[in-house]
């Protein structure tokens, strides 16, 4: 077997491909739920509940002196 300088081993090449392709889905999984987050975030926000208008006549003034 001979060993030669700035050669690159095959199973050292497949290793950093293997962790590349490992990092990019990790990175595409973590985008995917944020983006999914943000989505909910907006739907939620667009969800507001109207507040009912009052009924009746009391509360409708309210007379304040400083």
């Amino acid at each position: 077997m001979s060993l030669t300088i700035n050669s690159h081993d095959s199973v050292q090449t497949n290793t950093e491909t293997a962790h590349a392709i490992k990092t990019a889905k990790l990175a595409k999984n973590q985008q995917e739920l944020e983006g999914e987050m943000a989505l909910n975030l907006i739907q939620s926000a667009t969800n507001v509940q109207t507040v009912s208008p009052p009924v009746g006549n009391s509360g409708h003034n309210i007379n304040i002196t400083v």
